[in-house]
């Protein structure tokens, strides 16, 4: 009787292991603020496959996010909207990987009743338009997309993310905002999109990575394995972002 518990525990233990291991825990993710429905659905499948395991996100602008980061907030893993941003967290990123591409639109009240149909006409006059700060990813690219068009103009408001941007135009508080593709599909019930040729100089590249001193580094490697993954790339797709 004896022998047979003993061979019953060994199978037991072996097919428990049949996988390799899987951490169970906090997975804490720092991401960019235009990931935020994305991972949010890509977290509550990746806890459905990895029982026991838990994501926590915060979203912010890439650039606050990686200030956060040196600064020593405990994180496991980065999704920036900017390799800049990546670079600004030095050898804390593991090995950082593009995983999408995104691209500015305008986005405008629902009807688009300025009758926006491309850049040039942000600088009417009395028209409100909002756009990212500098530092923020959204905001270098605008830079460099009005850059591109040869346009100069003067934002009334400058947002540290591009949730931000976006919610001046739900609310009504500015005519127009130069946002990602992907958030403004996300608001799509409020907004319309105005595409324009010059965003295609201003696209921005994605990495992730694992932090080095992440407190979850399997947990942190499985996540970041789950988004380049067939699954987590067709959610990303699906949400509008271009393939790397």
């Amino acid at each position: 009787m004896k022998k047979l518990l003993v061979a019953a525990m060994v199978l037991t233990l072996g097919l428990s292991g049949c996988g390799g291991p899987e951490e169970k825990g906090t997975v804490t993710v720092f991401a960019a603020a235009s990931l935020t429905e994305s991972f949010t659905t890509l977290g509550k499948q990746f806890e459905a496959a990895h029982q026991g395991t838990t994501v926590k996100f915060n979203f912010a602008g890439s650039s606050a996010l990686a200030t956060q980061i040196t600064q020593g907030a405990p994180a496991d893993v980065f999704a920036s909207a900017a390799s800049k941003n990546m670079a600004t967290i030095g050898d804390a990123a593991v090995t950082p990987t593009m995983f999408v591409k995104n691209q500015l639109v305008i986005a405008t009240a629902k009807g688009n009743p300025k009758q926006i149909t491309g850049v040039a006409d942000l600088t009417e006059p009395g028209l409100k338009v909002a756009l990212c700060a500098a530092e923020v990813p959204c905001g270098a690219a605008a830079g460099t997309a009005l850059d591109a068009a040869g346009v100069k103009l003067t934002p009334v408001t400058l947002e540290q993310d591009v949730k931000a941007a976006l919610s001046k135009v739900k609310l009504g508080e500015v005519d127009a905002a130069l946002v990602y593709r992907t958030d403004a599909r996300t608001a799509s019930a409020d907004v319309d999109t105005v595409e324009f040729p010059e965003s295609a100089k201003a696209i921005n590249e994605y990495p992730i990575a694992v932090l080095k001193g992440a407190a979850n580094p399997t947990g942190a490697r499985q996540f970041v394995d789950y988004v380049l993954s067939a699954d987590g790339i067709e959610v990303l797709t699906a949400a509008g972002f271009q393939a790397p």
